[in-house]
Protein backbone atom coordinates (compact mmCIF):
# COMPACT_ATOMS: atom_id res chain seq x y z
CA UNK A 1 0.00 0.00 0.00
CA UNK A 2 1.27 3.61 -0.45
CA UNK A 3 0.19 6.77 1.00
CA UNK A 4 0.80 9.76 -0.97
CA UNK A 5 0.78 13.07 0.22
CA UNK A 6 1.51 16.77 -0.72
CA UNK A 7 5.14 17.57 -0.38
CA UNK A 8 7.83 17.28 2.23
CA UNK A 9 7.48 20.11 5.60
CA UNK A 10 10.47 21.64 6.77
CA UNK A 11 10.89 18.62 9.10
CA UNK A 12 10.37 16.52 6.35
CA UNK A 13 13.20 18.27 4.12
CA UNK A 14 15.68 18.14 7.11
CA UNK A 15 15.63 14.76 7.65
CA UNK A 16 15.15 13.24 3.74
CA UNK A 17 12.31 11.46 5.39
CA UNK A 18 9.09 11.99 4.48
CA UNK A 19 6.07 12.16 7.69
CA UNK A 20 8.17 12.15 10.38
CA UNK A 21 6.97 16.37 11.87
CA UNK A 22 4.38 16.87 13.43
CA UNK A 23 1.75 15.76 10.58
CA UNK A 24 3.16 12.20 10.09
CA UNK A 25 3.20 11.89 13.94
CA UNK A 26 -0.89 12.56 13.83
CA UNK A 27 -0.77 9.97 10.53
CA UNK A 28 1.19 7.37 12.72
CA UNK A 29 -1.52 8.02 16.19
CA UNK A 30 -4.26 7.49 13.42
CA UNK A 31 -3.15 4.58 11.00
CA UNK A 32 -1.87 2.70 14.20
CA UNK A 33 -5.31 3.53 16.16
CA UNK A 34 -6.69 1.70 12.87
CA UNK A 35 -4.72 -1.01 13.26
CA UNK A 36 -2.68 -0.44 9.93
CA UNK A 37 0.91 -1.50 10.38
CA UNK A 38 3.40 1.74 9.18
CA UNK A 39 6.30 -1.30 8.32
CA UNK A 40 3.68 -2.25 5.51
CA UNK A 41 3.07 1.53 3.96
CA UNK A 42 5.54 2.98 1.03
CA UNK A 43 4.96 6.74 2.52
CA UNK A 44 5.95 9.35 -0.23
CA UNK A 45 5.09 12.81 -1.42
CA UNK A 46 3.93 14.29 -5.02
CA UNK A 47 6.28 16.70 -4.94
CA UNK A 48 9.23 15.95 -4.18
CA UNK A 49 10.90 19.45 -3.05
CA UNK A 50 9.89 21.86 -0.35
CA UNK A 51 8.47 25.14 -1.11
CA UNK A 52 8.73 27.46 1.28
CA UNK A 53 8.89 31.31 1.44
CA UNK A 54 12.00 32.63 4.21
CA UNK A 55 10.95 34.56 6.87
CA UNK A 56 13.88 35.63 9.35
CA UNK A 57 15.27 32.21 10.39
CA UNK A 58 12.06 30.11 9.58
CA UNK A 59 10.97 28.59 6.56
CA UNK A 60 6.97 29.07 5.78
CA UNK A 61 5.32 26.20 3.57
CA UNK A 62 3.74 26.54 0.35
CA UNK A 63 1.44 25.14 -1.53
CA UNK A 64 3.06 23.73 -4.71
CA UNK A 65 1.13 24.71 -8.12
CA UNK A 66 0.43 22.14 -10.93
CA UNK A 67 3.22 22.81 -13.13
CA UNK A 68 5.46 21.54 -9.91
CA UNK A 69 2.80 18.69 -9.31
CA UNK A 70 3.23 17.50 -13.26
CA UNK A 71 7.27 18.78 -13.18
CA UNK A 72 7.69 15.24 -10.28
CA UNK A 73 5.11 13.16 -11.69
CA UNK A 74 7.57 10.67 -13.41
CA UNK A 75 9.12 10.30 -10.27
CA UNK A 76 5.94 9.55 -8.42
CA UNK A 77 5.13 6.92 -11.59
CA UNK A 78 8.39 5.25 -11.24
CA UNK A 79 7.56 4.67 -7.36
CA UNK A 80 4.53 3.67 -8.46
CA UNK A 81 5.68 0.91 -10.78
CA UNK A 82 8.50 -0.03 -8.42
CA UNK A 83 6.33 -0.72 -5.17
CA UNK A 84 3.43 -2.17 -7.71
CA UNK A 85 0.54 -0.90 -4.84
CA UNK A 86 -2.84 -2.43 -4.91
CA UNK A 87 -4.21 0.70 -2.49
CA UNK A 88 -3.13 4.23 -3.45
CA UNK A 89 -4.00 6.77 -0.77
CA UNK A 90 -4.25 10.13 -1.71
CA UNK A 91 -3.88 12.62 1.24
CA UNK A 92 -5.13 16.03 0.51
CA UNK A 93 -6.05 17.92 -2.87
CA UNK A 94 -2.47 17.81 -4.25
CA UNK A 95 -2.46 14.15 -3.97
CA UNK A 96 -5.23 13.82 -5.63
CA UNK A 97 -4.60 16.36 -8.44
CA UNK A 98 -1.23 14.33 -9.06
CA UNK A 99 -2.68 10.97 -8.75
CA UNK A 100 -5.62 11.62 -10.80
CA UNK A 101 -4.82 14.31 -13.52
CA UNK A 102 -8.31 15.55 -13.03
CA UNK A 103 -9.74 18.69 -11.69
CA UNK A 104 -11.79 17.08 -8.90
CA UNK A 105 -12.89 18.94 -5.22
CA UNK A 106 -11.51 16.72 -2.47
CA UNK A 107 -14.70 16.55 -0.46
CA UNK A 108 -16.85 15.32 -3.26
CA UNK A 109 -14.51 11.79 -3.23
CA UNK A 110 -13.19 11.69 -0.09
CA UNK A 111 -13.49 8.92 2.04
CA UNK A 112 -14.15 6.62 -1.50
CA UNK A 113 -12.84 4.17 -3.09
CA UNK A 114 -12.00 4.82 -6.82
CA UNK A 115 -10.94 2.28 -9.59
CA UNK A 116 -7.90 3.20 -11.04
CA UNK A 117 -7.76 0.08 -13.18
CA UNK A 118 -8.22 -3.27 -13.25
CA UNK A 119 -5.55 -3.67 -10.59
CA UNK A 120 -5.09 -0.61 -8.56
CA UNK A 121 -7.75 1.74 -6.05
CA UNK A 122 -7.38 5.00 -5.02
CA UNK A 123 -8.84 5.95 -1.38
CA UNK A 124 -9.12 9.60 -1.33
CA UNK A 125 -8.51 11.41 2.45
CA UNK A 126 -7.19 14.52 4.10
CA UNK A 127 -3.76 15.44 4.69
CA UNK A 128 -2.97 15.12 8.44
CA UNK A 129 -1.55 18.80 8.16
CA UNK A 130 -4.94 20.22 7.03
CA UNK A 131 -6.46 18.89 10.82
CA UNK A 132 -3.47 20.71 12.75
CA UNK A 133 -4.55 24.00 11.17
CA UNK A 134 -8.14 23.85 12.02
CA UNK A 135 -8.37 26.89 14.51
CA UNK A 136 -12.23 25.66 15.70
CA UNK A 137 -11.94 22.85 18.40
CA UNK A 138 -15.40 21.90 17.42
CA UNK A 139 -14.77 21.20 13.76
CA UNK A 140 -11.38 19.90 14.47
CA UNK A 141 -12.44 17.04 16.80
CA UNK A 142 -15.07 16.37 13.48
CA UNK A 143 -12.99 16.20 11.02
CA UNK A 144 -10.49 14.19 13.32
CA UNK A 145 -12.99 11.53 14.00
CA UNK A 146 -13.79 11.58 10.27
CA UNK A 147 -10.01 10.82 9.28
CA UNK A 148 -9.88 8.17 11.69
CA UNK A 149 -13.20 6.78 9.60
CA UNK A 150 -11.16 6.82 6.81
CA UNK A 151 -8.40 5.17 8.50
CA UNK A 152 -10.64 2.34 9.82
CA UNK A 153 -12.03 1.86 5.83
CA UNK A 154 -8.35 1.69 4.52
CA UNK A 155 -7.34 -1.06 7.01
CA UNK A 156 -10.64 -3.19 5.87
CA UNK A 157 -9.87 -2.31 1.89
CA UNK A 158 -6.65 -3.81 2.79
CA UNK A 159 -7.73 -6.39 4.71
CA UNK A 160 -9.89 -7.74 1.52
CA UNK A 161 -7.35 -7.47 -0.66
CA UNK A 162 -4.98 -9.43 1.22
Amino acid sequence: MMFVGEQPGDQEDISGRPFVGPAGRLLDQVIAEAGIDRSRLYVTNAVKHFKYEPRGKRRIHQKPNMGEVKHCRWWLDLEMTLVKPKLIVAMGATALAALTDAKQRLQDVRGKAIAIDDRRTLFVTVHPSYLLRIPDERLKAEELARFREDMAKIQRLMAAAG
